[in-house]
């Protein structure tokens, strides 16, 4: 058999641009520059004396001939990376490559010990650390962007990854430590003090809409905040109130001192934080990260907001490991 002329990191740069109809982007993605990028598309297109992309359109598109090359490259790459893992499985610091992406709820202590652990651990790596929100992180595991994630377990989890149960983080309240309103009426829209919602486009704001949904509960919609410091500082003026989680309370830890929390009326209910993983990751490295996540949540987290707040003791927690994960 004649040996392919093709270069790997041709392919890779290929498929990069193909998937994102930018060279921009696949040079972002790669860790390459464009010029660079450019040349790699344009080596790889004089080597097989065909067009791949119509370089007359933004974003950029695939030919026929492009689109038949594509698919084939894809699954000859998901090949190539699932016996590069399979060869070095059982040996972390033999780990070549880990993208992982988390929520920004760990972006406090959380995050940053992960990284030291893991690039320790790691020597050989080209490491990748992501903070997304959880939509996005199951978007990027889907398209095999990156190995790993932490993200809130959406209604159906897909097929293709597999998932390490990590945590339940309940919903409660949170208020103006000041003020002194009946959980019941705040639910029921019964006060003057506005509720401030996450934006609509995150997993935490439908989990919360279904819920009130559920309840009958027909709350003003206002208010919306992306970011949890924004909407946090808020009820920590007074402006509103909020639900919210344990996890994204600790994140705001400069808002302690004026933000109260209360449990949830009615039928409390809780998200699920996960780690996700593709089928080419590396389950040691998975089992790596899952541990040593397992391990800073309880230290950095639960243990400093029971506490704080006793009451939560049975309702955050860490959930058992399942026994075929270990």
């Amino acid at each position: 058999m004649k040996p392919s002329q093709l270069s790997l990191r041709w392919l890779e740069v290929f498929l990069m641009t193909a998937q994102s109809g930018s060279v921009q982007t696949a040079a972002q993605q790669a860790g390459l520059s464009v010029s660079t990028v450019s040349h790699h598309l344009k080596s790889l297109e004089t080597k097989l004396g065909t067009a791949l992309f119509d370089h007359s359109r933004r974003p950029l598109r695939v030919t026929a001939a492009g689109a038949l090359f594509q698919r084939d490259v894809d699954a000859a790459l998901k090949l190539i990376r699932k016996a590069e893992a399979e060869a070095q499985a059982g040996s972390v610091g033999e780990t070549r490559s880990l993208a992982l992406a988390l929520i920004e709820d760990f972006d406090g202590d959380i995050a940053p010990e992960l990284a030291r652990h893991l690039t320790t651990a790691m020597p050989k790596c080209r490491f990748r650390h992501l903070t997304r929100p959880s939509h996005e992180i199951l978007e990027m595991l889907r398209a095999q962007e990156i190995d790993v994630g932490l993200a809130a377990r959406p209604q159906s989890v897909p097929d293709a990854l597999s998932e390490h149960a990590i945590l339940r983080d309940p919903y409660v309240l949170a208020l103006p430590a000041g003020v002194k309103l009946a959980e019941n009426r705040l639910i029921a829209g019964q006060t003057d003090l506005p509720f401030l919602r996450y934006s609509s486009n995150q997993l935490m704001a439908r989990q919360i809409e279904q819920q009130l949904r559920r309840l009958n509960r027909d709350l003003s919609d206002q208010y919306e905040f992306e970011s949890t410091q924004t909407l946090m500082r808020l009820v920590a003026e007074g402006a509103g109130w909020a639900i919210t989680t344990p996890m994204n309370y600790l994140r705001a830890q400069r808002f302690h001192r004026q933000v109260r929390l209360a449990p949830f009326p009615d039928k409390g209910f809780a998200r699920t934080l996960s780690i996700y993983a593709t089928e080419l990751a590396d389950p040691v490295v998975v089992q790596t990260v899952t541990e040593t996540l397992r391990r800073l949540i309880e230290t950095r987290a639960v243990q400093p907001v029971i506490d704080a707040e006793p009451w939560l003791r049975d309702a955050f927690r860490l959930l058992p490991v399942n026994r075929s994960e270990s």
